[in-house]
């Protein structure tokens, strides 16, 4: 073999392994809540196009927090700020920051019942299971079917501290938590597994992302704080959103925010990444979560979500700098 053969054979090498090399660092791995998957997944779609990979596993707050201790993803995804005992588990720091805003649905599937008003009180009873029919309900008959999460799930957290803020027996009975006995209902994995039950049992009724209302789902009325009866929508989820006060991390939580319009079910949802040890990845790292805070935010309404305006979605940029090498 000739020299200038073995030199372009070794060039063609080592320029395989550059783009390898290139692929490699520009392909993330995240895993985590179901409450923002569409979101994320629509956002990062539209990243592939600008040379950044991401794979988003959709496995619920709990896993996607175990996953991101563990050290087997690049970020992880939470519906509830990670607690400060898990956060010491990671050597490498977080970098923590609300990604979008969201309302949880009372869902429902009863085509004879037409805009359905729940009291607070009421939202607790049906999931402790005192109420039992839509009789009671006063919107149709029939026997009422609960559905509810099966898995550790963010969702369930806010859902679940929503109601121990709404009603003393339930607080008391159950309390709030990423996973809580169940008093009554049938579980699904995933908000996409308790919209598929809901979407499949007539006469059912659970809770989901606004993002999954869809079909033959439709949203119940919730009463709020101040006594008004309101929809989860992108108004009444930034009225709710506007009352919640962040810290230091970028968390914080109101289970019953005031105000008039404010949907009373409101939350926002987390990206946990890594302060330091990303190498190569860092600069793909920042990349993608710049887009989730910029031009994805433009997507977020369309797709059942509440956007990040103002001073939180500055905080959460400025979080993202904070991502290094």
């Amino acid at each position: 073999m000739t020299f200038a053969k073995k030199a372009l054979i070794l060039g063609t090498l080592a320029a395989l392994g550059t783009g390898a090399t290139a692929s490699a660092q520009n392909t993330l791995n995240g895993a985590g809540a179901t409450f923002p998957a569409p979101f994320y997944q629509r956002a990062f779609a539209d990243l592939a196009s600008k040379g950044v990979q991401v794979n988003y596993q959709s496995v619920g707050s709990g896993a996607g927090v175990r996953q991101f201790v563990a050290g087997t993803v690049d970020f992880g995804a939470t519906d509830e700020p990670i607690k400060a005992s898990e956060a010491a588990k990671v050597k490498r720091g977080v970098v923590q920051f609300p990604a979008v805003g969201g309302t949880i649905a009372v869902a429902f599937n009863k085509a004879d019942c037409k805009g359905l008003k729940l009291s607070q009180k009421q939202v607790a009873d049906i999931f402790l299971g005192s109420i039992t029919s839509w009789d009671q309900l006063k919107c149709g008959k029939g026997k009422l079917t609960v559905a509810h999460r099966s898995d550790g799930s963010g969702t369930t957290f806010a859902f679940t501290s929503s109601l121990s803020a709404f009603s003393p027996a339930w607080k008391g009975k159950v309390g709030a938590g990423k996973s809580v006995n169940w008093p009554v209902g049938v579980g699904g994995k995933g908000n996409e597994g308790v919209s598929g039950i809901l979407q499949n049992t007539p006469g059912s009724i659970g809770y989901i992302n606004q993002a999954f209302v869809r079909g033959n789902i439709k949203a119940a009325a919730i009463q709020n704080k101040d006594g008004n009866f309101v929809l989860p929508n992108l108004k009444s989820g930034a009225a709710a959103l506007n009352n919640i006060v962040l810290d230091g991390n970028l968390a914080g939580e109101d289970f019953n925010p005031a105000g008039a319009g404010s949907y009373p079910i409101s939350t926002l949802t987390w990206i946990l990444a890594y302060k330091e040890g990303n190498g190569l990845k860092a600069g793909a790292i920042r990349k993608a979560m710049l887009h989730l805070l910029g031009p994805a935010q433009n997507q977020a309404d369309d797709l059942g979500y509440v956007p990040l305006r103002g001073s939180i979605l500055k905080a959460a940029k400025a979080a993202v700098a904070k991502i290094g090498a």
